[in-house]
């Protein structure tokens, strides 16, 4: 068998473990298809009943398809896995070949339909019109609109038409985001002084639809590049007043917006995110006068996460459910929204609220999944708990040691949780919503011929950081035929972005573990967590600030030399790493700060340079003004450095990370007088690559990690 086999194979001989239940809205029922040894089969789920049943008669829908597509359908091998169920679950549909198909589970009569495509749009979607738009008050009795860049408001009918704002420009102008109050009184937008946007330019070389190569662009603002100022603007409809909102620092914003209103309207909020990501601020705005506050205050000496941050209002209490790392961990705040105090801390301790998946006002409840609570398993391990907001109590709705993903019904009486772990097989339960108790196993997975034919769990391994103190945790995937008195190569698959954590917890033998098929050439494929990525403490994130070429080198080698220390069968004297995007900048990033530790590496679609990839991703971790730490972090800058054996593959259609980022690695690897091997694959966009791509990748581990020249794949 070789590598390309490895997926479809131990997938193919794995059973009941893939499970994704899906509920069916507006009753306590659930459906899912697991793959069994007779094929995949369809099941539902009645949670009041505690029952599990065939989901309908396969075989029906079987022959249908059969005779309406022309060819033979078999009952458990049915070409479609995604099914809707209306509310009674009397009828299900499913498409096919671009058919749209509705069957009554009653009578199994099909009606067909032709599902018409919807138009793709590119990553960056279209830029909004700004200066246009009209929005209807809430009572439909007016509405307003922008007119040579000022705020205008009219009656329903067209009649009184009158002028709300005087001063918008063609360089600072009124936007059409109309925010009204309930009472249909008042109303927000935003003024808007505008800023240059950086152009994007990619070149297609080689489209489908003609000769001529085409050229792209898309708007693409980077690091260091002028941002707009945005200001809300209160207006009052009925007296014909405005008011600008004053708050601090409005020059030096990243981001001002999210305008909420209260349901009594007598206040709105929105967001301030300073530029430079160290100032976050709720403000609260009185209607009546349009006095300003904040409701929530987040500073750091170092960096606010926002894309983390969460935020639930409990407007009858002035109250609001906040997600902070305040005190060094992420963890749940009760804040109130008229004086920005903070009323409780809800959670605490050495460990992390990941996410609030349910806030219950009237039961004082919150749902949300926590990681690290008990010392002696995975850190990085989801669980499911319920806190009191009030006295803090905690019920583990997920007790057992093993990451946990819930599907609950819409009343929280039930949910589906399948749990497993990369060395553990999942296994899938209905619980109870309000106490986690197991009330049906649904499934249990079945390894056992994956097992026989050669796959083996990966091993979790954990051993201690650069500071001596902290658990580094990672995985460790072995060959098919590992024999552990043979020496073999090692390759580590990277991904060292802040933005989150990304060795897997969950089992897989299929597209999440795409690293291990790797093994069946003959490696050890190893991956990691080290410091500056997210999921632990503020103090373990904050590595990464202004310093992303650290990517946690000195934990992971620190890491691999336990292995070798515990497993000498792994030869840390042959180390390969490879990744894409952030990971792609890391893997270079391995070849120049640590070359005597990475001896070769391919890198895709990387961002090389901090100060040519996209705005929000960069500044926030490398910080704002631009300082001699983005040089210091650079591919391009260091490129001097390279020692080790070094593959460049970059996407031309590359519109997530600016390809010319690694021409200029190119460029100045040239300068040096590096030897390096280089592919830009047409037509590609941001993606670590497909086969003929990941062909090329292992090839070039094979010859410099293995010493053996790679298949001519142009011999017959």
């Amino acid at each position: 068998m070789n590598a390309d086999q490895y997926q479809s194979k131990y997938e193919a001989l794995t059973y009941y473990a893939d499970a994704n239940p899906q509920l069916i809205q507006g009753v306590n029922s659930f459906w899912y298809s697991v793959n069994t040894p007779e094929g995949r089969k369809f099941y539902m789920v009645d949670a009041d009943k505690k029952t599990k049943m065939a989901a309908f008669d396969q075989t029906k829908v079987a022959d249908y398809l059969t005779k309406d597509l022309g060819r033979t359908v078999t009952a458990y091998a049915l070409p479609f896995n995604d099914v809707s169920f209306d509310k009674s679950a009397n009828t299900m549909s499913f498409t096919v070949n671009g058919n749209r198909y509705l069957c009554s589970l009653s009578n199994y009569i099909f009606e067909k339909t032709k599902v018409e495509a919807v138009p793709s749009r590119g990553y960056w979607g279209s830029v909004a019109n700004e200066r246009g738009g009209r929005s209807v008050s809430p009572d439909g009795k007016q509405e307003v609109y922008i007119s040579e860049n000022n705020v205008w408001a009219r009656s329903a009918d067209g009649t009184n038409v009158r002028q709300l704002s005087f001063d918008g420009q063609a360089d600072n102008y009124y936007t059409g985001d109309f925010r009204w109050s309930p009472d249909s009184k008042k109303v927000v937008c935003t003024k808007i002084k505008p800023a240059p946007v950086h152009k994007l330019y990619l070149i297609e070389s080689s489209p489908t639809d003609q000769l001529q190569p085409k050229l792209q662009d898309r708007d693409y603002v980077k690091p260091g590049d002028p941002l707009p100022v945005r200001r809300p603007v209160l207006f009052d409809t009925e007296r014909n007043t405005s008011k600008m909102i004053d708050f601090k620092n409005p020059e030096n914003q990243y981001s001002v917006g999210n305008v909420r209103w209260s349901t009594k309207g007598d206040y709105f909020t929105f967001v301030y995110n300073g530029r430079g990501h160290q100032e976050y601020y709720i403000y609260r705005v009185d209607s009546q006068n349009g006095n300003v506050f904040p409701s929530v205050s987040e500073t750091s000496n170092t960096f606010i996460y926002y894309n983390s941050l969460y935020r639930f209002d409990i407007e009858e209490r002035n109250e609001i459910i906040w997600i902070s790392e305040r005190d060094g961990w992420r963890h749940l705040y009760l804040i109130d929204s008229k004086s920005g105090g903070i009323k409780k801390q809800i959670t605490k301790g050495e460990w992390v609220v990941k996410n609030v998946l349910h806030v219950d006002p009237a039961k004082r409840e919150i749902t949300f999944i926590g990681c690290g609570m008990h010392a002696d398993e995975d850190p990085y391990l989801e669980k499911i708990y319920k806190v009191n907001i009030d006295n803090g109590k905690l019920v583990a709705l997920t007790p057992e040691n093993a990451n946990h993903r819930g599907v609950f019904t819409t009343d929280r009486k039930f949910f589906i949780d399948v749990y497993s772990r990369v060395d553990k097989e999942p296994i899938t339960v209905l619980r109870d919503g309000l106490t986690g108790k197991v009330l049906l196993e649904l499934e249990k997975a079945d390894v056992s011929k994956a097992l026989a034919q050669g796959w083996s769990f990966p091993e979790v391994f954990v051993s201690k950081g650069r500071d001596g103190e902290t658990d580094i945790w990672g995985i460790i995937k072995r060959p098919r035929d590992f024999d552990p008195n043979k020496k073999y190569p090692v390759i580590e698959y990277i991904y060292a972005g802040p933005h989150g954590s990304f060795v897997p917890k969950s089992f897989s033998i299929g597209q999440g573990m795409r690293p291990s098929a790797l093994t069946e050439l003959g490696f050890i494929v190893v991956q990691i967590d080290g410091m500056g990525t997210f999921n632990r403490s503020k103090k373990f994130h904050d590595v990464s600030w202004k310093n992303l070429k650290d990517a946690g080198f000195p934990d992971r080698i620190l890491w691999m030399e336990a292995v070798n220390k515990k497993y000498p069968s792994i030869d840390i004297t042959r180390v390969g790493i490879y990744g894409n995007s952030a990971g792609g900048q890391n893997t270079l990033g391995g070849l120049l700060f640590h070359p005597e530790f990475y001896k070769v590496g391919v890198s895709s679609c990387g961002c090389h340079d901090n100060r040519m990839d996209k705005i929000w991703w960069n500044e926030q971790w490398m910080g704002y003004p631009i300082g001699k730490e983005y040089a210091e972090s650079s591919n391009v800058d260091n490129a001097y450095r390279l020692r080790g054996k070094l593959l460049l593959i970059v996407g031309e259609l590359d519109d997530n990370v600016d390809p010319s980022t690694t021409l200029q690695v190119i460029n100045a690897l040239k300068i040096a007088n590096k030897d390096f091997d280089y592919i830009m694959v047409p037509g590609m966009g941001h993606s670590i690559g497909d086969d003929w791509v990941e062909r090329k990748r292992r090839d070039f581990f094979v010859k410099h990690l293995m010493g053996i020249e790679p298949i001519n794949w142009n011999a017959d």
